[in-house]
């Protein structure tokens, strides 16, 4: 009976490598690998097209944005004033840096900024992906943007 119980541990083994089922086939092995590896890599490619497109517009169209974000209906009316402030803010602070204050430097100012765009983004992304996707695509137009003199003078 000693022996008996060393088969028990064999049969276990090999059912969880699933190395049985194809040992009568090696050259059907070699190909099962390969092909499992190239179609995770095909999900990749395409994600990462579905997100280059998405970002192409976006990212330069800056008063577009947000005419979205005061249209679209995953944001609450008081927490759009409450978020309208917070940007005011926020661009008010960027304005005293380009004025040559230095009390707020660019290091300190891109964790408001991130705060900011993470709270955005939480606010949309279970009833509006489609405007947090744009959005998170535009962070750094947005930071570009808030960053130059000249460009934020247009903007604002």
């Amino acid at each position: 009976m000693a022996p008996a119980t060393p088969p028990a541990p064999a049969p276990k083994a090999a059912p969880e490598p699933k190395a049985a089922p194809p040992k009568p086939a090696p050259a059907h092995e070699t190909p099962k690998p390969a092909p499992a590896k190239p179609a995770p890599a095909k999900p990749a490619p395409a994600t990462a097209p579905a997100k280059a497109p998405a970002a192409a517009a976006p990212p330069l169209d800056l008063r577009t944005l947000e005419e979205r974000l005061k249209d679209t209906s995953a944001i609450g009316v008081l927490t759009k004033l409450s978020l309208k402030n917070q940007v005011d803010d926020l661009i008010a602070k960027f304005k005293t840096y380009h004025a040559g204050a230095r009390p707020p430097t660019l290091t300190e100012l891109k964790p408001s900024f991130d705060l900011l765009l993470m709270k955005v983004l939480s606010l949309l992304q279970d009833k509006d992906s489609a405007l947090a996707r744009d959005i998170n695509a535009s962070r750094d137009a947005i930071w570009g943007v808030l960053t130059d003199k000249q460009k934020l003078a247009e903007f604002s």
